[in-house]
């Protein structure tokens, strides 16, 4: 099962006590103090994983606590130090302060870790604070406690294009089509409960995830419907197809479908506007050439940008749509490329 968001306490080991302890044999019956230091407690660290897909593993478990240290002994040993703790979630989780809402990691690579939570220091025995003034003190320090919190996790997907669109526009069965996902679907909106990945063979050998995210209703940026369980998938993908039933049964003819999503997106965040969008007019099996064709013109002048005919269920224009998609990006490709040289060569400088 897919979940994307989980909230777990975590709390780092707290540090063992120092010890207090005098040495004492044959040789030396008024030995010194040999009380050792308290071990430090382990960390609660977070690790990205690309074999991860959902948070399901994590939140069937509420705390995360690790190990506390040893405390000290005598003979002025040490405590051992508490074992570190790692969680491992997907690539692509955001790792949320709840109380304060502040980010702490965005992990957008397989590989990263933070310490989440650091364990407490070990407390100092009493031989450290042996001086030649002070030569028995019979007292020593307490190990700290570790730090905790409470943690939001939430995933965002990493796709390089996310389908888009009204509840029962054709997301899934166009998915389904240009991939080998199989994901649900049926004729009654929201079938899509939750993200849906495929992957997308284009030419020259070259592969593309494709995720169908689940659709939306006015009042989304609000939590209404699926709300931004939808919308905060969109931020991670490079492309966005914008798919419109030309011949809706029920509800908002093809302009106002296209605006009811732009505005939510908006309302959520003005930064998804911005992404690079392809609008597919789906269904045109349902109608004659001449009139979907016409409706298809009519929704172009609207937008003022192409709008590509295609019929996810039986498949037609499905090729051209892929060659659009991988010129598409290219062109991104492209675009970015400059981008990340003119960050290398700073960050060189620097």
């Amino acid at each position: 099962m897919f979940l994307d968001e989980a909230v777990i306490y975590v709390k780092g080991g707290d540090g063992g006590n120092g010890c207090v302890s005098f040495h004492r044999d044959r040789q030396n019956p008024r030995g010194g103090p040999d009380g050792g230091n308290g071990g430090r407690g382990g960390d609660i660290i977070i690790k990205a994983n690309n074999q991860k897909a959902t948070l399901m593993d994590i939140s069937y478990r509420v705390k995360y606590i690790a190990e506390n240290g040893r405390h000290g002994e005598g003979n002025t040993r040490s405590g051992k130090r508490g074992s570190d703790l790692i969680i491992e979630v997907p690539v692509g989780t955001v790792a949320r302060d709840r109380d304060a809402g502040r980010v702490l990691k965005d992990f957008q690579k397989d590989g990263q870790w933070v310490i989440i939570a650091r364990g407490g220091r070990g407390g100092r025995g009493n031989k450290r604070f042996a001086t030649s003034t002070r030569q028995t003190p019979r007292f020593a320090e307490k190990g700290q406690k570790g730090q905790e919190r409470w943690l939001r996790l939430e995933l965002k997907l990493f796709a390089d294009v996310g389908i888009i669109g009204l509840p029962n526009s054709g997301k899934s069965t166009l998915l389904s089509r240009l991939s080998r996902a199989h994901p649900k679907i049926a004729e009654y909106p929201f079938t899509t409960l939750f993200p849906q990945l495929g992957i997308v063979e284009l030419e020259e050998f070259r592969r593309i995830v494709m995720a169908d995210l689940p659709g939306l209703i006015k009042g989304a940026h609000k939590g209404t419907g699926l709300g931004d369980e939808f919308l905060r998938h969109i931020e991670r993908t490079k492309i966005l197809l914008h798919l419109i039933d030309i011949a809706p049964i029920s509800g908002p003819d093809p302009k106002e479908a296209y605006h009811i999503i732009r505005k939510e997106m908006e309302l959520y965040n003005p930064e998804l506007t911005k992404k690079r969008e392809i609008v597919i007019a789906n269904k045109i099996d349902l109608l004659e050439e001449e009139d979907y064709m016409k409706k298809v013109k009519e929704l172009e002048e609207h937008v003022q940008q192409p709008v590509y005919p295609v019929s996810a269920a039986t498949g037609k224009n499905l090729g051209t749509l892929l060659q659009v998609l991988s010129q598409t990006l290219k062109e991104l490709a492209e675009q970015t490329r400059p981008e990340e040289e003119a960050l290398a060569t700073e960050a060189s400088q620097e």
